[in-house]
């Protein structure tokens, strides 16, 4: 039975088991409890196969789990909704519109005066740092401007959460370093709450402001750590940041916990 809570999202016992053709299943997730707190920035890792991006499309509403609720602010997770907004590791844009057209294309659907829009539009450019860049079809943009502009996009719905499934993993080092640092700077203007899915130990150091590692088979919440990095990364030089004498010693614990679970999972299949 699902707790009674109201602000903030809650997941409670979050089961999930798929059924294969043969006749058989795969227990995905296996009782995953968390609360997440209003504007918290949640970083999740782990190696492949435990679960992550099933864990998010539950939480986005695109699966329904087997087992467990997902509760936000005070309500259960059925389907998808504007107030969960998914940023995928390809922009999942509409190539032949203009950036505009994109980033307004939530409003418009929901019927928004066109005036809004174009307000709302403008502010959110100015953001992302692609103002210039408007007019321009989507097609022209750079991967990472194309990841300016899903982030634009997801934030015109103005949801209560952000999911982000491996938004940055397609980027070449400086460009994934420049929107690592325009994820937090969002992070704190707009007071979003953020869940990350990350296959790189650094990434999740840096922006995870709670860092979950989840084990595989089934997946499942193998340890969470509280960390200072997101808040000392705002505005400043991620490359100092990682200097900190903490974030070493982190990392490396981290890495050698997934280490650990992919030989087990290799020992498995052998």
């Amino acid at each position: 039975m699902a707790k009674s809570q109201s602000e903030g999202l809650h997941l409670n016992d979050v089961s999930m088991t798929f059924s294969l053709p043969d006749g058989g299943s795969v227990e995905a997730l296996k009782n995953v409890s968390l609360d997440l707190k209003e504007g918290e920035l949640m970083a999740v890792l782990g190696p492949s196969g435990c679960g992550k991006t099933t864990l998010l499309n539950i939480v986005a509403g695109f699966l329904a789990p087997t087992g467990g609720t997902v509760m936000l602010n005070g309500h259960e997770v059925l389907g998808p909704h504007s107030e969960r907004g998914m940023v995928f590791q390809q922009g999942a844009l509409f190539e032949w519109m203009t950036v505009r057209k994109n980033v307004g294309f939530g409003p418009s659907m929901k019927g928004t005066p066109q005036a809004q829009i174009d307000k709302r539009v403008d502010e959110l450019l100015d953001i992302v740092g692609l103002h210039e860049f408007g007019e321009k079809a989507v097609y022209e943009l750079s991967g990472g401007m194309q990841q300016r502009v899903a982030l634009a996009r997801c934030l015109a719905n103005d949801p209560d959460v952000i999911l982000m499934d491996e938004p940055l993993g397609a980027l070449d080092a400086l460009t994934r370093e420049k929107m690592q640092g325009l994820v937090l700077k969002l992070w704190k203007e707009t007071g979003k709450t953020i869940v990350l899915i990350t296959h790189s130990v650094e990434e999740a150091l840096l922006l995870g402001e709670r860092l979950l590692v989840m084990a595989p088979r089934p997946g499942r919440i193998h340890k969470e750590y509280g960390l200072p990095f997101a808040d000392l990364s705002v505005g400043a030089d991620l490359r100092e940041i990682k200097k900190h004498k903490k974030f070493g010693p982190t990392r490396d614990e981290i890495l050698s916990m997934i280490w650990e679970m992919e030989e087990e999972i290799m020992g498995r299949k052998e």
